[in-house]
């Protein structure tokens, strides 16, 4: 598998959690990464992405509460979440690899985050 998530669960609101996401040497070192959230029904929502350089944009909905955290040694690409609000219910998906057409060429098996009030 090229990514693998981990560290999702469930908190209080205004608590916080870590998701990591393991990828591949081929995987870290080549391609923008980026995290998205799902809820039932819905689409597949944008968080945040982090090009090869470091460079990071982050959703609105998440901007001051998230952050990305890029550990170059272990190749993880982890999302540090704070002040959790009980809209942040989703399941997590760590994704890389955006081709010329915006699609993204890997995704995770998702973790769930719950955030009760």
């Amino acid at each position: 598998e090229q990514l693998v998530e981990s560290g999702g669960g469930s908190v209080q609101a205004g608590g916080s959690l870590k998701l990591s996401c393991a990828a591949s040497e081929y995987v870290y070192r080549i391609c923008e990464m980026a995290w998205y959230r799902q809820t039932p029904g819905m689409e597949r929502d944008f968080i945040s992405t982090s090009s090869k350089s470091g460079t990071t944009r982050y959703a609105e909905s998440v901007k001051g509460r998230f952050a990305i955290i890029r550990d170059n040694q272990r190749n993880m690409f982890d999302l540090q979440m704070n002040n959790l609000q009980t809209e942040d219910t989703a399941m997590y998906y760590c994704a890389a690899c955006k081709s010329a057409n915006g699609s993204l060429a890997y995704w995770g098996q998702g973790t769930q985050v719950t955030v009760s009030s």
